[in-house]
This record gives structure tokens, sequence and C-alpha cells, in this order.
């Protein structure tokens, strides 16, 4: 047994000649080990994204927490417009050829503001980097609630109109510490063809956050319907090529939209606007009687990172790893994804508004409607001024009565809709966001715009979602299919009506709606 032993110790000697046969058998043992493990491994991995309906052949995934491969499922619910095949959902638009590194001295910016939250409060990273509207800023920006947390340094621009809205744009050809590169006007995106050939539909995405995309995403997805629209118009030998343009940024209302509708997207002249926004105006308080006061009450043992941070991040690329940290947290966390309790208050209705059948007209719309109304007839008349249309998008909510959720993996979806629109039910929230999706579908009618129903159309699958109203890249990826495929018919039609693509208007410069951001500096007394 000693001599056993002994044999499995080093040996200087080895240095200097061959390993005897024995030794050699072990090796290959160990060898043999570690490939069995890595095929159970494997096999493991392979079975569990059978179980939970993951594809083989996956969308790419991004660094977001919470992302995972794209249901076969999930896929095949998609209704397809003709034409479309279903393999084109895997293919990527080319890298962008504006993208450019980022420089020190931004990426020193950034470290430092994130590195210092107490000093700098709401005010993060990416707020650095846009420029912010000189009427919005005012002539002090010491005297501003939200700018004064900026490290003594903005970005401004002069806004054409001198009105504060939009507040920023983002810096024209840039890229950011966050990933976001931007084109010739600081739109998200590839450079705008300047002049636009007459063979090109010009299709621009306007709205907030959920438009706009993550910054550090590869890809939006209106980049993604753009690319496809491109791959139908081969398939079909159509003489066309699509430009989809992204004039999206996070924290704008609809307010906000109009403004940059008329300042921004109305020199490009596109054929076609989709309006997408649903969710910074959306305030359930307007059909409670009395909100409950108080902070939200989380159940015992709120969800924690209790889970190893090796766990946690192989969590997010392999299903298997998903399952043992799932089970690991549940476990820690005590809670089962469930609403959480809510305290008692009272809707009242407006009386006299139909909910079924809303009239436009009503004074006191829920949620803001009257003022998004407001905006969209500015909006929809300025484009109808260009001969351009105005598309309206439903807005789609992952909220739903009784709705449970894994509550680690989901975790930023119960936070928003349990703590963020606290102390308001589920059954609330989800009455409210499909009160004005009607009402959107209506606006659409009455005005004969193409309404896309993004809501329907999207798959109600909390794996999908980064939050209540943020899709994950994934979720992105999947939003992009569905809008890509309710827009076709709509893009089919003009195309045999020959109303599009439209030769530019002769006498009509073609200049593009560029700015030059200027760095001012101050200092703020504590």
């Amino acid at each position: 047994m000693i001599g056993r032993f002994r044999r499995l110790l080093p040996d200087p000697a080895d240095r200097y000649v061959s390993a005897p046969p024995e030794r050699a058998v072990d090796i290959r043992n160990v060898f043999l080990f570690f490939a069995s493990l890595a095929f159970s491994i494997a096999l493991a991995e392979g079975l569990m994204r059978h179980v939970d309906g993951y594809s083989v052949v996956s969308a790419r995934l991004g660094p977001s927490v919470g992302e995972r491969d794209v249901k076969n499922s999930t896929i095949d619910q998609i209704a397809r417009a003709t034409g479309v095949e279903r393999d084109w959902f895997f293919s990527d638009p080319a890298p962008l050829p504006n993208r450019q590194p980022v420089s020190n001295q931004w990426l020193s910016t950034a470290r430092s503001i994130d590195a210092n939250p107490s000093t700098t409060m709401e005010f993060r990273s990416s707020d650095m980097f846009k420029a912010w509207n000189a009427a919005f800023v005012g002539p002090d920006p010491c005297t501003h609630p939200f700018l004064r947390r900026a490290p003594g340094h903005l970005f401004v621009y002069d806004p054409p109109d001198g009105a504060p809205r939009p507040p920023y744009r983002f810096l024209p050809s840039a890229t950011t510490p966050l990933g976001l590169t931007t084109n010739q006007v600081g739109w998200r995106g590839r450079p705008i063809d300047v002049p636009r050939r007459d063979d090109v539909v010009r299709i621009v995405f306007v709205g907030s956050s959920t438009v706009v995309d993550f910054h550090h995403l590869p890809n939006s997805w209106p980049e993604y319907v753009g690319h496809w629209l491109d791959m139908w118009a081969r398939s079909k030998n159509l003489p066309v090529r699509f430009e989809v343009l992204n004039a999206g940024r996070e924290s704008i209302i609809s307010t906000d939209i109009a403004a940059i509708v008329r300042n921004e997207v109305l020199p490009l002249r596109p054929d076609l606007v989709v309006y997408h926004e649903g969710g910074n105006q959306f305030r359930a308080a307007s059909i409670v009687d009395k909100v409950p006061e108080g902070p939200p009450v989380r159940p015992a043992a709120a969800p924690g990172d209790q889970s190893p941070s090796w766990l946690q991040t192989a969590a997010r690329f392999s299903a298997l790893a998903a399952r043992v940290q799932g089970t690991i947290r549940s476990d820690l966390a005590g809670q089962d994804g469930r609403e959480w309790p809510k305290p008692a208050y009272r809707v009242v209705w407006p009386a006299g508004l139909d909910e079924a059948d809303p009239d436009l007209s009503f004074p006191r719309l829920p949620v803001h409607l009257n003022v998004i109304l407001r905006d969209l007839d500015r909006i929809r008349e300025d484009i109808a001024s260009i001969g351009g249309e105005l598309s309206i998008s439903a807005f789609p909510w992952m909220v739903k009565d009784g709705m449970v959720v894994d509550p680690v993996r989901h975790r930023p979806i119960l936070e928003q809709l349990n703590a963020g629109y606290w102390p308001f039910r589920y059954r609330d929230i989800e009455r409210l966001a499909d009160f004005q999706n009607r009402v959107f579908a209506k606006y659409a009618s009455a005005h004969g715009l193409p309404f896309i129903d993004l809501a329907r159309g999207l798959p109600f699958d909390p794996d999908l979602f980064a939050d209540a109203v943020h899709t994950n890249y994934a979720g992105s990826r999947v939003r992009a299919w569905v809008v890509f495929n309710l827009l076709v018919p709509t893009i089919e039609q003009r195309l045999a009506a020959r109303a599009w693509p439209r030769a530019w208007p002769d006498g009509v410069p073609s200049t593009l709606p560029a700015f030059t951001p200027r760095e001012i500096s101050f200092d703020c007394k504590p």
C-alpha cells in the first residue's frame, strides 16, 4: 500500500526519464474522467434546454442578466407575413460601420460617475454623454434639480425653436462608454444616407427607452426590423431598399416626441413614422379615489443575491446553471413570485367613459391619454405636411392578474410592478394597459393610420422581459420580429400602389437635422 502511494508522488528524476507505463495509464484515466464529466454536463445542459423549451440554435445573447435563448415555441407562435422565412429570425444586422473606440477620457469620466453614486445621486454616467437642451438647462445648471448633480460639466445644444423640449439629444457621431453608437444627427444606429436615394423607403421609429433599447446591446430592435425588411425585399426581387432609423431616447414623454418629430424627423421626409410609447405617462392613480400612503410592504425575506457570483454569471447562458441557481435562491428567498400583498383602495372609473369603446374626445381619459392624443394630433399633422404617414404601435406590458413569475430570474419584473407601481394591483395595471391600447387602436382607426398590435402579437413570456415594459436582448429580437411581420402587409400595399418609395421633391434641400454640441463648466457649491 505504501509502495503504491509512493508511486503516485512526483519524483525529481521524472524530469529526465519517461513516465512508467503505470503512470501513463493513470493520466489516461484522469483524462477519461474529465471527458466523461464534460459529456455528462453537456448532456444535462441539452436536456434542461429541451425540457425548458430553449432552441438548440439560439438567438445571440447580449450581456444582460436574465437573457435566455429564444424558445422554438415562442418563434412558432408568432404569425409570419406571406413570404417571410423563419430562418431570418436568426440573422443579425451587419456591424455598425460608425462604431469607434471610446476615448480614455470618456471611460474615466464614466467610471468616476459610477464609482461615486453618493455624490451624483440620480445623475448616471449615460447622462454625461448627452447634449442637453440649453433651454431645458436654463441659465444656471446649479439651480436645476437634476442637472446640478452632474460632475461640473455638461454638453449642451441650442434648440432651433428655442423650446425646452426635448430635454436632450444623444451626442452625434459618437460611441459612448456604455456602447451606444450614434449617427450624424445623434440617433442610435448607422449613418443616414444623404441624399436619400430614390429607391429607398425611409421609416423612423420614435419613442422612449423601449425604442432606443438598452445602450449596451449590439443592436436595437428597430435595427432588426430594417435588416429583415431588406431580406424580405431581396427575396421578392423588389427594387427597393429600407432605411429604418431609431429616433428614440429614454425618459421622454409624448410632448417630447412631438418636438422630436417636428425638429428632427420632418427634415428627413420619412415615408412612415412609427410611434411606440406608453409607459412614462402611465399613472394608475388616475382611476383611484385616494392612494394609500406608506412604503411598499415586501414579503418576508424578499429575494437577494445569495447565490455565488460565478453561478449568477453562468445562469445567464446556461439552462442547467439557471436551474441550480433557481433552486438555491428560491429556497433562501422565501418568496414564490406572486404579487405582493397590497392595501385596499377604491377604483373610480370616470363616469360616462365606455371602457370597451372609449370616446376619444372624453375630457378625463385616464393615464394622461388626453395629453398623449393631443400630441399624436400634432405628430400626425406634421408628418402629413411632408406627405408621410404615421403608424401607432400598441404598448405591451408584462402584467396579468394572478401572474406568478420566477422570484429570482424575474426579480426586476416583481420589483417594478410591486415597488415601482406600489400600491396598485396587477389587475388594475393590466386593466389600464389594455384600455390605453384600445384608445391607441381607436385613434388609428379614426384617422386611417396603420395600427401595429404589438401587445397582442408579442408572446406573454417573462423570459423575454428585463422588467415589466423593457425587453432583454432576446426579447427585443422577438419584439422586432412581431413588428416586422405586422408591417409587411402595409408596406406591400404601399409598394403595390406605387406610393412608396417617394422621390425627393424638387427644390427641397436634402439636409440633415444636425447640430453642434458645446461643453459648459460650472461649480455647484454644496
